[in-house]
């Protein structure tokens, strides 16, 4: 059972825990007539919350926004919601075609689950429209080789992608018995972590706001891929992850892992909960 609080899906963008950079690129990706913003993480991780709030920020009368959805999660006033129904031949790939008929300024389509949708996704976001969408990866990077994968050209991938967003949620040191850490140092130097002098991290040591479990709440962390010229010119000469990776960080490329600490090091959340956010990375 899939069960949605409705006050907590359409949040503001400055609410999800974007750092004010990130926030900045995102923003700036919605306000572009064309290209492809795709959102990534594993089921649960927030995706759903990012791009409503992300449609919310650029919707207006003036601009046509289209969305296909397996299921319609939130009722968006101004926005033409689709829900997807295979057993009547209402697939993404069908839906989609047909709505770009219909002259879309943006498209979010759920997910790209096949070839034949991310082909018409990456055709579409070519020709005039900003496509918005989602898939089940890791991180950033591996969204690029999923898509080459899928037999997405490279070539298309590099013309049509402008951001790619990876995320996750970290639950937040509840904010009624949170104390300094006693045991962080010895948690840091056992993981080996290096996080600067004189930092002080938090946590919650349990109260009944928080049913004693010192966690109150949750936050998004986040991985922003800007594709820039030369991240482009590696797609297209189909580099590895491990090489597009190494340029992105040398371009200012902040990984999840790092995105998590940083919320830590701010006493937003703690250092356990930021490690084992990030476990798989």
């Amino acid at each position: 059972m899939r069960i949605l609080d409705r006050e907590t899906v359409l949040l503001g963008m400055e609410q999800l825990g974007f750092e004010p950079e990130d926030l900045k690129i995102f923003q700036e990706a919605l306000m572009k007539p064309y290209g492809m913003i795709i959102v990534t993480g594993p089921t649960g991780s927030g995706k759903t919350t990012t791009l409503y709030a992300g449609l919310s920020y650029i919707n207006s009368p003036d601009i046509n926004i289209i969305t296909i959805e397996d299921p319609v999660e939130y009722a968006i006033p101004g926005i033409n919601q689709v829900q997807v129904k295979p057993k009547i031949g209402l697939t993404f790939p069908a839906v989609l075609r047909t709505l770009l008929r219909q002259d879309p300024d943006v498209i979010m389509v759920g997910e790209i689950r096949d070839l034949e949708t991310a082909q018409i996704a990456v055709q579409a976001s070519l020709t005039g429209h900003l496509v918005i969408s989602t898939l089940h990866t890791n991180d950033t990077v591996s969204s690029i080789t999923r898509l080459s994968y899928m037999g997405v050209e490279p070539y298309l991938l590099a013309d049509s992608l402008n951001i790619i967003l990876a995320q996750r949620l970290v639950r937040k040191i509840c904010p009624n018995c949170k104390e300094e850490d006693p045991e962080a140092e010895e948690f840091i130097n056992k993981h080996g972590l290096s996080l600067g002098k004189n930092i002080i991290l938090y946590r919650g040591k349990g109260c009944s706001d928080c049913d004693n479990t010192g966690y109150h709440g949750r936050v998004a962390i986040y991985e922003i891929l800007n594709i820039s010229k030369p991240i482009r010119k590696m797609i297209v000469e189909n580099a590895s992850d491990d090489e597009i990776r190494e340029l992105a960080k040398q371009q200012g490329l902040v990984t999840l892992r790092e995105a998590a600490i940083k919320k830590a090091i701010a006493g937003i959340t703690t250092i356990r909960e930021a490690l084992s956010s990030t476990l798989s990375l």
